[in-house]
């Protein structure tokens, strides 16, 4: 025994002590029972070479026979009951947890060889299953100095196929030892080398071997002494340190059990709210009495924050608030949902700018006293003093996401350091989890902005039509996806009707949707017929890419002529719900390639329909559904279509309730309703007027009788002047036919005026001695809008005047 040597790195016990060395025998065995290390300590131990162990049978190398206890010796180890699985059991697979003992083996030669070992579980994927640490007790006996406690340890360059395996899950195996020391451990065990045995007063280890036999009657009585002791926070006497040493290993077992329980309970959810109750309930009340959780402002809210060290103007957010006390004490002095921020001296400031635990063994009256000065006009004091305070931070990837208050009634014990560290465990591993569900709610929202800002905001009334709309992202795809709906308001009051389906999810989907509803209102205000616009919108999706696939149903209605006119690229077909019987419909059109296919005519019907009827336009979203026939789908549309309602948005609902029953939708889902009011012929007034420009005086007085007639002597004057200017413009650059003018009541005051000249107008700064730019400037200045458009035979310029309030 090589005793009071240089310890050569296997670092620092709890308190100065001598140490010393015996060879340790180090043997790995494989999950088949096969030997798959054995060091020179076991070599000189067992007196088996290296080679010829390798490979054989653990239980053939070591024929152990359990040690008896031997009076007259007085080796100075722990004493236990000798009830502990002995070596050959634990070679022979019967080992789950670690486990250490006394057994003689039979050496090469005459003699037998009295050892201590360490048995260790391997857990985990590689192929070794158990480390087996052997010394002889021998070589103990020799020793000139008394010590109570044992510990393996290795020395540099010791050979060990697969330790890389071993280091990741060291820690596992010797619960007991700091991270440091199992790193510094592992990082010898991977050199060729001696291992040492190093033993001393003060050392801790998980296991301790067990010598002789005592009545179990006085070790139930030592140990309960001891855990008196250790409840206490009092040392624990040195005739009851192994009790206390035991007992402290149990409370780390439990500790990582608790750990291990709480992380099964916690982060079942990506929903930020879910998971903070989750934190909060899992500590209370077996770690804990009270639990008070804060998070910063920016983590509440979903949103993005600069990282670095928070400061007194941080808002801090209690979110949650478990307790033990009798319901109602702490929702009035300390409610969940306050914001607030903490000052520099306080030990939440601490633990959240230095990212460690803070433990206050005892709120005294004057610490108490510093908390509640936060409270303006509440007294938390009687809450607080007197009780044992443990402040955790809530961390993730180096950054403070908040920190959570733990207290203890005054009865209970206070907590202390393995309190801290198992607090600290807790801590980082419900930090990981809240910023995963704060990163998934950040990732949500951004999405749904992103979804929001593409689909259009269709005012609910629109010229001779009521719209309403819903979307439905995929729940199970992201919230981003391909399906739009659209209105686009056109001469003429008529109204685009337009739903699309991107195909595929995410955000390519969603940027490619983005492009063609530009491209599709950018054409519907050209007016272009439904298949033309259709076979633009084809042309434009091949030359952005071969992967541009989408359908569409376009349609464009028309209140004055009660028509639709529609097209259809690949999409499921409209639904028009008869006002008259209330009888529906899929209406029959030519059903056309998607968008992207190329090469393929796209044709377009027309449709009568009547005031007060309805068309519904939606995605296959809605009814398609895995496994069934989409036909099916289409007839519950059919179905729930026409039931009564009593406005849109109860229609559109009762839709949604009836398709959407099954849990777990994977696509988008877009609805567009339209109930077709449809425009009197007694709110419409046409002229035609002759290319002379006597006729724009009959253009002013026409105009003016007409609105007498309606009741809107108001809007006599800028619609007289208005008009005028318009038909001047057409009368001097038409070419063969004849001006029309018309006058549409509506929800607004709508005039047109259509020529034969393709050419259209544009608005100009006019000069002081300019002849001519200055009747647009006048329309764009009196009217609510105006704006041109092209015809099959010219062109049409128009304007609207917002209707007086009766």
């Amino acid at each position: 025994m090589d005793h009071g040597t240089d310890r050569a790195g296997q670092g620092t016990v709890s308190e100065p002590a001598e140490p010393g060395r015996v060879p340790l025998a180090v043997v790995v065995v494989d999950r088949d029972g096969l030997v798959s290390h054995w060091s020179r300590g076991a070599r000189r131990l067992f007196g088996v070479a290296k080679d010829e162990a390798i490979g054989r049978i653990a239980l053939d190398l070591l024929p152990v026979s359990g040690a008896l206890p031997d009076e007259r010796d007085t080796t100075p180890y722990a004493v236990g009951d000798g009830l502990g699985p002995d070596l050959e059991s634990s070679l022979d697979g019967g080992l789950s947890y670690p486990a250490a003992g006394r057994a003689r083996l039979t050496a090469s030669g005459d003699g037998r060889v009295d050892v201590l070992w360490w048995a260790y579980p391997l857990v985990g994927p590689g192929p070794e299953r158990l480390l087996v640490l052997a010394a002889d007790a021998e070589g103990l006996r020799a020793g000139d100095g008394a010590f109570e406690r044992i510990a393996p340890g290795f020395a540099l360059h010791t050979d060990f196929p697969g330790a890389e395996d071993l280091a990741r899950r060291l820690p596992e195996i010797l619960p007991s030892m700091s991270v440091g020391e199992s790193a510094r451990i592992v990082a010898q065990i991977l050199e060729l080398g001696y291992p040492v045995l190093e033993f001393s007063q003060n050392d801790r280890v998980p296991v301790t071997p067990d010598w002789g036999v005592a009545r179990r009657a006085e070790r139930k009585a030592r140990r309960e002494r001891a855990a008196r002791a250790l409840a206490a926070g009092e040392p624990v006497p040195a005739d009851l340190r192994d009790e206390g040493e035991d007992l402290e290993y149990a409370a780390v077992r439990e500790r990582l059990e608790f750990l291990n329980e709480v992380s099964g309970r916690i982060g079942t959810s990506l929903d930020l709210s879910r998971t903070i109750v989750e934190v909060s309930r899992a500590v209370v009340p077996r770690f804990t009495d009270v639990a008070g959780t804060y998070l910063r402002e920016q983590v509440v809210a979903g949103e993005g924050f600069e990282e670095g060290v928070p400061d007194t103007t941080t808002m801090w957010h209690r979110v949650a608030l478990e307790h033990t006390d009798e319901p109602g004490r702490w929702d009035d002095v300390v409610p969940v949902g306050e914001a607030m921020p903490f000052p520099a001296h306080t030990p939440f400031f601490q633990c959240m700018t230095s990212g460690e635990p803070v433990l206050v063994p005892r709120i005294s009256e004057e610490m108490g006293h510093a908390v509640a000065a936060q409270f303006e006009k509440r007294d938390i004091r009687p809450l607080i003093t007197g009780r044992s305070m443990l402040v955790v931070p809530l961390k993730a990837r180096n950054v403070v996401l908040g920190f959570m208050i733990l207290l203890r009634h005054p009865e209970r014990p206070v907590f202390n350091d393995m309190d801290r560290v198992t607090g600290a465990e807790l801590a980082a591993r419900a930090g990981l989890v809240l910023d995963n569900a704060r990163m998934y709610t950040f990732q949500e929202n951004v999405a749904e902005t992103l979804q929001d800002s593409m689909l259009p905001h269709i005012p609910p009334r629109m010229t001779g039509c009521d719209i309403a709309t819903r979307y439905l992202p995929g729940t199970l795809l992201g919230r981003v996806g391909g399906d739009w709906f659209d209105a686009v308001k056109l001469h003429g009051g008529r109204t685009a009707l337009v739903v699309g389906d991107v195909m595929g999810h995410g955000l390519n989907s969603a940027a490619m949707m983005g492009q063609l509803r530009t491209a599709v209102q950018t054409m519907a205000g050209l007016d272009l017929p439904p298949a033309q616009l259709l076979r633009n919108l084809d042309d434009l999706a091949q030359r952005l890419g071969d992967s541009y696939l989408a359908t569409c149903l376009y349609a464009v209605y028309d209140p004055i002529a009660s028509e639709l006119h529609l097209a259809n690229a690949g999409h499921i077909p409209p639904v028009l719900v008869r006002a008259e019987d209330g009888r529906s419909e899929l209406l029959d059109l030519p059903t056309g390639a998607p968008i992207g296919v190329g090469g393929v005519p796209f044709e377009a019907i027309r449709v009568r329909v009547e005031p007060g009827d309805r068309l519904v336009m939606c995605t296959d979203g809605l009814v398609e559904v895995r496994g069934e026939d989409i036909g099916v789908g289409l007839a519950t549309l059919c179905e729930s279509a026409a039931h009564p309602a009593a406005s849109m948005d109860d229609a559109c609902d009762t839709i949604i309730r009836a398709l959407n029953t099954c849990g777990g939708r994977k696509d988008d889902v877009a609805l567009l309703m339209a109930r077709l009011g449809g425009i009197e012929p007694d709110d419409v007034a046409e002229w035609r007027l002759a290319l002379d420009p006597s006729e724009v005086r009959r253009a002013r007085a026409a105009v003016r009788e007409q609105l007498h007639d309606w009741g809107l002597a108001k809007l006599v004057a800028p619609a007289e002047l208005m008009a005028g200017e318009l038909v001047t413009n057409a009368v001097r650059h038409s070419h063969a036919r004849p001006v029309a003018l018309r006058l549409v009541r509506g929800d607004t005051l709508l005039c047109e005026v259509e020529d034969d000249d393709h050419e259209l107008p544009t608005l100009l700064s006019a000069g002081p001695l300019d002849e001519a730019g200055r009747g647009l400037r006048v329309v764009s200045t009196l009217s609510r809008e105006w704006g041109t458009s092209r015809t099959k035979s010219g062109k049409t310029v128009w304007f609207e005047l917002t209707l007086p309030r009766r």
